[in-house]
C-alpha cells in the first residue's frame, strides 16, 4: 500500500487529484453543498468541457516549451465564421463548419512558423496574433454583416453531432473531450511523439541534435491549438444558434490555470495529459461551485488564486519526487 502511495505521489497528475478532492471538500464542508447535487450539476461540466478541448493542447505545447495565448481570439473566429458563411450567406452548415476549422488551421501554422523561424518568444507571437485575429474577427463581421452577432440555424444531424443536449442540460461538447482526451493520452503517453514532446520541453536544443523534429512538431501542436479553440467557437454556434465577436478572452486565463493546476510546469518537460484532464475538472469545480453555497461570490476569484498557488507548490514538489525516483530522463 505505501508503495503504491508512493508511486501515485510521484506521478505528474497527483497534484490535480488531490487538488480536485480537496476543493470538492472544500465545497462540501465549508459551503455547506450537497455533494450530489454538486455532482449531478451540468454547469460546471459543460464549462469543463469547453474549457477543457483547449487545454488539451495547449498543456502539451506547455510541456514542449511553449505557449499559446491567441486562443482567446479563436474561439469567436471559429463560432463567427460558421455563423457567416452558414448563417448570413447561407452555405451549407458543413462549408460553415470546415471554414471555422481552416480558420483554426491557417492560424496554427502562422503561430508555429513564426515560432520556429524567429528568435521571438511565443508568448509575444500569439500575443500578436490574438490582437490581429480580434481586429480581423471584428472588421470582417461589421463589412460583411453590418453587426458583431450573427445569427446560424444548423441542421439536426450538425445539431446532434455537436450541439444538442444529453437529457436536459449536459452538452454533447462532454464527450468530445472525453474522446478527445483519450487520443491525446495516447500520442502522449504511448507513442514517440509523446516522447518527443516531452524531450523538447526538456531541452530543445538536445532533442533537435537527437535528430527529433523539433520545428514540425512545434507547428502540429500550434495548429492543434488553434484548431481545437475554433472548434469550440463552432460548437457553441451550432449549440446557441448565433455567434458574437466578443468573448474567449477569458479562456486564456482559465486554460493556463486549468493546466498548471493539472500539473503540468510552466517550464516545460513536466506534465501529462490525465493531469490536465483533472485539472481542468478542478477549474471548473472552483469557478461554478461557489454558485452553489452561501459563500459571497466576491470571494471567487480569491479562491481560484489560492488553489492556483497551492497547485504551483503541489507540482512542483511531486516533480522532484518524480525526478528523484526515476531519473531527469524518465519525467514523463
Amino acid at each position: 500500500m505505501n508503495r503504491l502511495f508512493g508511486t501515485f505521489m510521484r506521478r505528474p497528475e497527483a497534484g490535480s487529484i488531490l487538488s480536485l478532492i480537496g476543493v470538492v471538500a472544500f465545497f462540501v464542508l465549508i459551503g455547506d453543498v450537497h455533494l450530489g447535487t454538486l455532482m449531478a450539476a451540468a454547469s460546471w461540466v459543460n464549462f469543463a468541457a469547453n474549457l477543457g478541448i483547449v487545454a488539451l493542447p495547449v498543456g502539451l505545447l506547455m510541456i514542449a516549451g511553449e505557449i499559446d495565448i491567441s486562443i482567446g481570439a479563436m474561439i469567436p473566429a471559429g463560432s463567427m465564421t460558421t455563423a457567416i458563411l452558414s448563417g448570413y450567406y447561407g452555405l451549407p452548415i458543413l462549408v460553415g463548419m470546415l471554414g471555422a476549422l481552416a480558420v483554426g488551421v491557417l492560424v496554427g501554422l502562422v503561430n508555429g512558423l513564426l515560432t520556429v523561424r524567429t528568435s521571438v518568444p511565443s508568448l509575444i507571437i500569439t500575443l500578436g496574433t490574438l490582437v490581429g485575429m480580434q481586429g480581423i474577427v471584428l472588421s470582417a463581421s461589421v463589412l460583411l454583416t453590418g453587426n458583431a452577432s450573427v445569427a446560424v440555424t444548423a441542421p439536426d444531424w450538425a445539431k446532434f453531432l455537436f450541439g444538442h443536449l444529453i437529457g436536459e442540460s449536459h452538452q454533447v461538447i462532454i464527450l468530445w473531450w472525453i474522446g478527445l482526451a483519450v487520443i491525446f493520452a495516447f500520442m502522449a503517453h504511448k507513442s514517440r511523439y509523446g516522447n518527443w514532446i516531452f524531450a523538447m520541453g526538456g531541452d530543445k536544443e538536445s532533442a533537435r541534435n537527437a535528430g527529433i523534429p523539433t520545428a514540425r512538431l512545434t507547428i502540429t501542436l500550434f495548429v492543434l491549438s488553434a484548431t481545437c479553440a475554433a472548434f469550440v467557437g463552432m460548437c457553441q454556434a451550432i449549440l446557441f444558434n448565433s455567434a458574437q465577436v466578443s468573448g474567449g478572452m477569458s479562456f486564456i486565463f482559465n486554460v493556463i490555470v486549468s493546466v498548471v493546476v493539472g500539473g503540468v510546469l510552466l517550464t516545460g518537460g513536466f506534465g501529462s495529459v490525465l493531469g490536465i484532464f483533472f485539472g481542468t475538472l478542478t477549474f471548473a469545480v472552483v469557478s461554478q461551485g461557489i454558485y452553489f453555497t452561501h459563500i459571497d461570490r466576491n470571494w471567487s476569484n480569491l479562491i481560484i488564486g489560492v488553489t492556483l498557488l497551492i497547485a504551483v507548490a503541489m507540482n512542483e514538489s511531486f516533480r522532484r519526487l518524480a525526478l528523484a525516483y526515476s531519473g531527469p530522463k524518465k519525467t514523463q
